[in-house]
C-alpha cells in the first residue's frame, strides 16, 4: 500500500473514533484501558513477526535514553487519550475535535520556551486567531459566565491537546527505537497505569453492540490505525503530512453533523474556520521545533 494512502486511511479512521467511542458505552478511563489492551495484543504480534523476519540482520543498539523517552511519551499519550474521550463525553464531537487539534499551535508555543525558537509577529497573529476560534467553537457566546464556559468540557479538550503536544515533542527524540516497539511500550505502560483505576462494574451491563464498538475502537482505531500511521509516516514529506492530517477532523465533523445531527451555530462555524486557519500555519513553523527536539 502506498505511504500516502496508508496515512490518509489512518487519518480517516482516526476521524471516526469519536462516533465509535460514544457507542461503546464506556467512560474514558475504561475505554482507554481497552484500547491499550487491544493495541498491545495486535501491535505486539506484528512486532513479533517483524522481529523474526529481521533476526538475522545486524542489531541496532538502542540508547537507554530512548526507552526513557518512550515511557515518558507513553504517560503523556495515555493522559491525552483519557482527556480527549472525557471531552467527548461532555461536549459535541465537533467542538472537542476542533479544540483538540490546537496541538500543533501548542507545539509551536512550547517550542518558543523550551527550545528558544523565536515566534514571529505572523505566528502570534495566527495564535490569537486560533485562540479566538477556540472561544467561539467552545460556545463562549452561549454561556452566562467564564465559569460556565470552562465547565462545559473545554478544559478537557484543551488538556488533551496540551498532552498531545507533549507527546509530539517527546516522541521526536526517539530516533532509533522502531515505531512499533515504541507504541507497544506505550500501550503496555497504559495497561499498567490504568489497571488500578478501572471500574469493572462499567463492563457488566454492556450489550453485544457495545462490545462490537469497543473491539473495533481497540483493534481497528488503535492497533491497526497505528500500524498504518507509522508505516506511512516516515516515508512522507512534512508538507504532505501537514495536509493529510486534516482528513481526521474533517471526517469527525462530517460524521457528527450527518449521523449525530449536531448543528453548530454561526459563531461556532466561524470558530471552526478560525481554528483550522490558524492550524494550517502552525505545522510549517513547527517543523523547525521538531528538528531541535529530535536533536
Amino acid at each position: 500500500m502506498y505511504p500516502k494512502l496508508k496515512f490518509a486511511l489512518s487519518m480517516a479512521i482516526f476521524g471516526s473514533i469519536g462516533l465509535f467511542s460514544i457507542k461503546t458505552g464506556l467512560p474514558s478511563i475504561e475505554l482507554v484501558f481497552v484500547r491499550c489492551v487491544c493495541a498491545s495484543i495486535l501491535l505486539g504480534i506484528i512486532w513479533g513477526f517483524h522481529s523474526l523476519k529481521t533476526k538475522n540482520q545486524k542489531k541496532t543498539v538502542i540508547p537507554r535514553r530512548e526507552y526513557i523517552l518512550a515511557l515518558l511519551c507513553g504517560v503523556f499519550l495515555v493522559i491525552n487519550w483519557v482527556f480527549f474521550f472525557r471531552s467527548i463525553e461532555v461536549m459535541p464531537i465537533t467542538v472537542a475535535v476542533s479544540i483538540y487539534h490546537l496541538a500543533p499551535v501548542i507545539v509551536l508555543l512550547l517550542g518558543t520556551f523550551i527550545f528558544k525558537e523565536k515566534i514571529t509577529g505572523l505566528g502570534m497573529l495566527f495564535f490569537f486567531i486560533c485562540f479566538l476560534g477556540t472561544l467561539l467553537v467552545g460556545g463562549i457566546h452561549q454561556q452566562s459566565s467564564i465559569a460556565d464556559f470552562l465547565s462545559n468540557g473545554v478544559l478537557w479538550a484543551f488538556a488533551a491537546a496540551l498532552f498531545y503536544a507533549f507527546t509530539s515533542i517527546t516522541g521526536k527524540g526517539i530516533q532509533t527505537l522502531s515505531p512499533l516497539a515504541t507504541t507497544v511500550i506505550q500501550t503496555t505502560l497504559g495497561i499498567i497505569l490504568l489497571f488500578p483505576l478501572v471500574d469493572w462494574s462499567n463492563f457488566l451491563h454492556l450489550t453485544f453492540e457495545n462490545w462490537f464498538y469497543i473491539l473495533v475502537t481497540g483493534f481497528i482505531h488503535t492497533g491497526f490505525v497505528f500500524y498504518l500511521f507509522f508505516s506511512g509516516l516516515r516515508e512522507l514529506k512534512a508538507q504532505t503530512i501537514a495536509i493529510l492530517v486534516f482528513i481526521d477532523p474533517i471526517v469527525a465533523i462530517l460524521l457528527d453533523v450527518l449521523i449525530l445531527n449536531y448543528r453548530p451555530d454561526i459563531f461556532q462555524l466561524v470558530g471552526i474556520f478560525l481554528v483550522f486557519a490558524g492550524i494550517s500555519y502552525s505545522p510549517k513553523k513547527a517543523k523547525n521545533i521538531e528538528k531541535v527536539a529530535a536533536g
